[in-house]
């Protein structure tokens, strides 16, 4: 399918809003979510001194499957009653935010797939083991900010959603960082972990944060900076892979989308999908 091009979005509600007036070549009302599941995930790597839970509500439209995190048994118990055989357009006004955010990122993965003609530069994630994987994942992440570190590599970086093995890749690369999740708590190495990223907007010159802003509201106040400061912003995202593509020119610089199934759920070969930063 050949899909529409548009501007970049300034808001989530702006895309939401083309997408429901057909702006992308395909009206949502004719679209049926077939399967609507949920993914949980428990995870203690070796070696690691914590551990951490996932949940993810997931849509298929057709051969294209959109995802939104949720902090873990917060989905309202009839949220895939709702979903499943439901129209886009009535998904993309449902009261739960998640399940917005899923059924656009469904709708934006079947009428403009991750692929060259669409701006997306394949990266492929070797097999193995899920730290492996992270691992491999965080170093393709950290290429999307500026560089190369002997130029104008960012100095201090606001890492939204905290994931230990992109802050190791910061380290190795001489990158500071300030850690920010909602969970708080602290790093792998011991570090303090804000949970309000907008005291830290000014004292950093690049933000790495992840898909998971777009469910929880917090992406939006990031967009807002990085487009009035000229900041780099780089996501890397499961959380709406589809969606965050199309805020690269108003704030985001670059994105890893990774669609669904993700790396921690299969041990076997793997691909990202990169758009804008360092080619």
């Amino acid at each position: 399918m050949t899909a529409v091009r548009t501007a970049p979005a300034r808001t989530l509600a702006e895309l939401l809003r083309r997408a429901l007036d057909g702006k992308f070549g395909l009206r949502p009302a004719t679209c049926t979510v077939a399967v609507a599941f949920t993914t949980a995930q428990a995870v203690r790597h070796e070696g690691r001194s914590g551990g951490y839970r996932n949940e993810v509500l997931s849509l298929r439209l057709g051969e294209s499957v959109g995802s939104c995190a949720v902090e873990p048994g917060s989905l309202t118990a009839g949220a895939l009653d709702d979903c499943a055989g439901a129209d886009v357009a009535t998904l993309l006004r449902h009261p739960v935010p998640a399940v917005r955010v899923a059924a656009l990122d469904a709708y934006l993965m079947h009428v403009r797939p991750h692929s060259p003609e669409n701006g997306a530069r394949p990266f492929p994630l070797p097999p193995g083991d899920s730290l492996h994987k992270s691992r491999c994942r965080a170093r393709s992440v950290a290429g999307l900010l500026p560089g190369p570190p002997t130029a104008q590599a960012p100095r201090r970086v606001l890492v939204v959603g905290v994931v230990n093995s992109l802050l190791e890749q910061l380290r190795e690369r001489g990158i500071g960082y300030v850690p920010c999740d909602l969970k708080g708590g602290t790093t792998e190495w011991g570090e303090p972990i804000r949970t309000d990223a907008g005291p830290e907007l000014d004292g950093c010159d690049a933000i790495l944060a992840s898909g998971m802003t777009l469910g929880n509201g917090t992406f939006e106040p990031l967009l807002r900076h990085a487009h009035g400061t000229g900041t780099p912003f780089v996501l890397f995202a499961q959380t709406g892979s589809a969606i965050l593509p199309h805020f690269i020119g108003a704030g985001v610089t670059a994105v890893s989308a990774e669609p669904y199934p993700f790396f921690w759920l299969d041990g076997g070969p793997g691909v990202l999908h990169r758009y804008g930063g360092p080619a």
